[in-house]
């Protein structure tokens, strides 16, 4: 991270060298091949779980409560994660794993280590909503490396490998380089955000986004950081903002919206959604002025549970 708190698209000597098994290409190939294998999993699981679009059918062990009652998740989560450790126990044995669900390494950052989120948008995906993604990215020494984000339900993988840029591959197999809106007027930005389970946080972000509203073109709430950070990346929004996430949320977006030219703020690797930290994700031509829209109106800072 730089010293103006924005994350910047690195040069290719800034890639690591006579590492093996640390050539972010190698590691991006591995990210694509397990998000697109637990994708396919969810995608066949959920009729069977819950039902068609809209019902959710699922008996009672299929969905619980975490942080919040209204924070779920659903046997197909687990099912999910577990295909991705499985996998990457074949293809890189011994590398540190964090996910959403089966925890892992939080603290220590040293090595290679895969930050996991194996449906990002739950609770979308229990209501048949179209906007849930798989999220894996590898880290090195706690920076994101490589990191792919499937787009479950549109079947489109979002993908980038440090220093190589972005892309998307869609359901056709036809592959798009990603690039950040060319948007220099913060007034006509459309960003995107989210809201933290907690009523506390909740509280605090409504109060934020009624400031924040009248000083830009709107706002959209997808439900699916991941998401949100890659349609920067495709210039389906201008920017994201969101308080509290968890590494898992961010490691594969933030990349891929960082490879596209966007200009990326995050917390550091060890930190979790209890401290309530800010991740933004801007088109470089209002990343300035939204920046301080965000000091003015105190969304830079955190919002940490109480």
């Amino acid at each position: 991270m730089c010293s103006d708190g924005w994350v910047h698209a690195p040069q290719s000597s800034d890639l690591p060298s006579g590492r093996v098994g640390t050539d972010p290409r190698e590691l991006l190939e591995v990210a694509v091949t397990v998000a697109e294998e637990a994708a396919a999993h969810v995608r066949a699981r959920r009729p069977e779980v819950f039902g068609i679009v809209g019902k959710r059918a699922g008996s009672g062990d299929s969905v619980a409560s975490k942080s919040t009652p209204t924070d779920p998740v659903t046997v197909v989560d687990t099912e999910a994660e577990q295909v991705i450790r499985d996998r990457l126990a074949e293809l890189r044995p011994g590398d540190a794993i964090l996910g959403e669900e089966g925890g892992g390494e939080e603290d220590s950052v040293a090595g290679v280590r895969w930050i996991v989120d194996p449906i990002d948008g739950t609770v979308n995906f229990l209501y048949g909503v179209p906007a849930y993604a798989v999220s894996v990215a590898a880290q090195i020494d706690g920076v994101s490396v490589a990191g792919a984000v499937v787009d479950v339900a549109a079947r489109a993988t979002y993908a980038a490998a440090r220093g190589g840029g972005s892309t998307l591959t869609d359901a056709d197999g036809r592959v798009s380089e990603l690039r950040s809106n060319p948007v220099t007027d913060v007034s006509m930005a459309l960003l995107a955000t989210g809201f933290g389970y907690g009523a506390a946080r909740r509280k605090v972000q409504g109060a934020l986004i009624a400031d924040i509203l009248p000083r830009v073109r709107d706002i959209r709430r997808i439900g699916s950081a991941a998401l949100d950070l890659c349609m920067v990346a495709a210039g389906r929004v201008d920017a994201h903002f969101e308080h509290g996430l968890s590494p898992w949320d961010w490691a594969a977006g933030s990349l891929i919206a960082t490879e596209a030219g966007a200009r990326v703020r995050i917390p550091a690797p060890h930190t979790s959604s209890a401290d309530g930290e800010v991740v933004v994700a801007a088109a470089p031509g209002i990343a300035d002025a939204l920046d301080a829209l965000f000091a003015e109106t105190g969304a830079d800072a955190p919002i940490p549970e109480v």
